[in-house]
């Protein structure tokens, strides 16, 4: 088949801009082949460079006495002690899941799980957190029973327990969702396995399963806004086969154990391509690929189409040549593709050969590290307007409209369609914070939560970013549990506008003034924009997800309330509405100020919870809906009525930030009065618990009447 004459058209489809081809001529010295444009467009796309973003992502901190392996290898690794390890990343797969919702959201989640696994973990939890349109716009329906039956259908059939996440609804996702994909796993500190290649003459071997023309140019294309083209990406979308994950990832920890990998990297975007440049480059080696050794479950498969393929469930490794037999035997003892494809070589060369004939030449190190770096134009968010007068509304009617949402109604509808409770370790199960997996063996747990409020981001890109880290942080406490680090999923609009670019130097700013404060740093992650279409950006997202340790089952707080409780609220309450939900929900309106996160007093009020989980027999954080709608999952959880004291709109419903409402016994509630006091921690008694009403000062409803509509409003929503 004869290659296309390259045009200006055809640079344009492959995503590069006239002074970036310009730059590849520079590099190379002559027009460029099909085969070398294509692998040029993966590695300078946004996807796979963060060629907008490096420069504040650098910004961020990264390292920490926990921390074994930060950002740059296939997932970051955290220390656990005990010569364990937690090997944790999220991932985007937006535009996949818009175009095509149960394969995007299906090899989202495979292609997270293969990050964990490549390290020499074993995964143990997933998380996914997922933002659709609004609920009435004629995609969402669609979009959200797809997405969610694709996430399951993967995490089921693969074998991972998925234990939390998030769904919002919003108009400004009615164009493109959001699908991020978590995976955590547990290895080793003494067996953990890198990307970068070594030795010169090594044999490189494909591993998994055959490549097809699925995926082809997808990295590309989650590169791009969205138009009246979207149907003619189809195409792009890759297509997940669980059951053949699950064989690859016992097969791939079997052959680690063998001692025959020198390195090893996951084929995820930008397939082959991607996964052998950066092999090379990290190991300052040239890479030799014979592509007619490709395993291809396509007939005429081109070179083009075989590096730029992103067919799911493959691996890339570099071998310790001795012990080909042995590592060849895994694999075809777990029905697996096993095929040398190629060999490190000592030039710095990327050499791409189809039978017998040159497809591409490039200089390796220069192919990987030359990629465009933009130092975007950006505008700083406008401060917000204050807030306009708020007319009070009656408490019950309040709470009845958050809990009528799907935004903030009972997820059950989601999380009952998870395993989660596979592989038995399973401590806490999702839809009441905080998940949480037992470290198999040992006393320890991990805790796991994602989080984001995109209107606070919106309004304040900086308060906003500290506020999800900040809210991550209240998650992990609030179940007993010690936070450790972060990771980031970063989804926003097209950075070429200046404002859409000040919304992410913001939102990076202040995560980053937040991992510092609350010693969360970012290990991993992940950078998605152009998540636009017609020009229409999304809500700026930057999802985070963190992971906490809970070194002994004394310590978790994961107790419900009871009659007798009685309700203290931690940290102080100021009646904070400016982008509250219950201005959203009730009043339609999306106006003032995020609220102001002081992260001082973030990291005194976590302490204080556990350092006193002995006294605290339930706790949750507060966060939309404030108190109020804190409360009422509290009661609805354990079936029991709560009567708080308040009975005013901004002391219900405010959005004040280090707040937890915890229940305790009478005679405790005496003792941590004492503790707040020493620890300079601002305590105070707002309710009890007993009976079967929800109350607010006089106004009140019965709790079985609010909990039907709570668990019933978004299956009708959406289902």
């Amino acid at each position: 088949m004869q290659d296309p004459i390259i045009t200006e058209d055809l640079i344009a489809a492959h995503g590069l801009k006239t002074d970036e081809y310009a730059r590849i001529l520079e590099i190379i010295g002559r027009e460029p082949t099909f085969t070398e444009l294509g692998i040029f467009s993966a590695m300078w796309n946004e996807h796979c460079s963060y060629k907008s973003s490096k420069k504040w992502l650098r910004t961020l901190p990264t390292e920490g006495s926990q921390v074994i392996c930060g950002p740059g290898e296939n997932a970051g690794i955290v220390d656990i002690g005990d010569g364990q390890c937690v090997v944790f990343k999220m991932e985007s797969h937006n535009h996949p899941s818009y175009i095509e919702p149960y394969q995007g959201a299906a090899t989202g989640v495979g292609g997270i799980l293969r990050d964990v696994f490549t390290m020499g973990a074993r995964p143990v939890a997933a998380m996914n957190s997922l933002s659709f349109g609004e609920p009435s716009h004629h995609k969402t329906r669609q979009l959200v029973n797809g997405v969610v039956a694709g996430v399951g259908g993967y995490g089921n059939c693969f074998g991972v327990p998925t234990i939390g996440g998030e769904v919002r609804f919003d108009p400004a996702y009615n164009g493109n969702c959001l699908v991020n994909a978590f995976a955590a796993g547990i290895a080793d500190t003494d067996k953990i396995f890198y990307s970068a290649a070594s030795g010169v003459g090594m044999p490189v071997v494909y591993l998994g399963a055959k490549t097809g023309r699925d995926g082809v140019g997808g990295a590309t294309m989650a590169s791009a806004e969205f138009d009246d083209t979207i149907e003619d990406k189809r195409p792009t979308v890759q297509v997940g086969d669980p059951f053949t994950e699950k064989r690859l990832m016992e097969a791939t920890l079997e052959l680690m154990a063998t001692g025959a990998v020198i390195s090893i990297q996951d084929m995820g975007a930008a397939g082959l391509t991607c996964s052998a440049v950066e092999m090379g480059d990290k190991g300052g080696l040239g890479v030799k690929l014979n592509l007619e050794d490709v395993p291809q479950r396509e007939e005429n498969m081109t070179a083009y189409e075989m590096m730029l393929s992103e067919s799911q469930e493959r691996m890339l490794m570099v071998l310790k040549p001795e012990l080909e037999a042995e590592a060849r035997a895994v694999f075809v003892k777990w029905d697996l593709d096993f095929a040398i494809v190629g060999e490190t070589i000592a030039e710095d060369r990327f050499l791409v050969m189809h039978n017998g004939v040159v497809k591409a030449d490039l200089p390796l190190a220069t192919l990987s590290g030359s990629a465009p770096e933009y130092d975007r134009p950006w505008v700083p968010t406008p401060a917000a307007a204050p807030l306009g007068d708020i007319v009070g509304v009656n408490p019950i009617d309040g709470l009845n409209a958050l809990i009528s949402s799907p935004n903030y109604a009972g997820k059950q509808w989601v999380y009952e369609q998870y395993d989660q409770q596979v592989m038995g370790d399973t401590a806490r199960s999702p839809g009441a914070g905080s998940g949480i997996v037992r470290v198999h063996g040992t006393d320890k747990s991990l805790a796991f939560t994602s989080d984001v409020t995109p209107r606070y981001v919106k309004a304040n890109p900086v308060e906003g970013g500290r506020q999800a880290v900040a809210e991550a942080y209240r998650n992990l406490t609030a179940v007993g549990a010690t936070p450790l680090a972060t990771t980031d999923n970063m989804n926003f609009g097209n950075p070429e506008k200046p404002e859409i670019m000040g919304q992410f130097v913001g939102a990076i700013q202040g995560i980053g003034e937040a991992c510092i404060a609350l010693d969360m740093p970012i290990v991993s992650g992940n950078v998605s924009l152009y998540n636009e279409t017609d020009g229409t950006g999304i809500l700026p997202t930057p999802t985070i997800g963190a992971v906490g340790i809970i070194a002994h089952p004394d310590l978790m707080i994961t107790g419900q309330i009871r009659d007798g409780h009685v309700l203290l609220l931690v940290g102080e309450t100021h009646g904070h509405l400016g982008q509250s939900a219950l201005l959203a929900e009730v009043y339609g309106r999306a106006e003032g100020d995020a609220p102001h996160v002081d992260l001082a007093a973030e990291k005194r009020n976590g302490d204080f919870i556990r350092a006193n989980h002995q006294l605290i027999r339930a706790c949750t954080d507060l966060s939309d809906g404030g108190l109020a709608l804190a409360a009422f999952e509290m009661a609805e959880a354990a079936g029991v009525g709560i009567t708080l004291d308040a009975d005013d709109t901004p002391t219900l419903f405010g959005e004040d930030q280090a707040r937890y409402l915890i229940a305790c016994n009478f005679d405790q509630a005496e003792d941590l009065m004492v503790a707040a006091g020493r620890a300079d921690v601002h305590l105070a008694m707002v309710g009890k618990v007993g009976g079967d009403m929800v109350s607010f000062g006089n106004h009140n409803a019965p709790l079985a009447t609010l909990a039907a509509t709570f668990r019933s409003a978004f299956q009708d929503a959406v289902a």
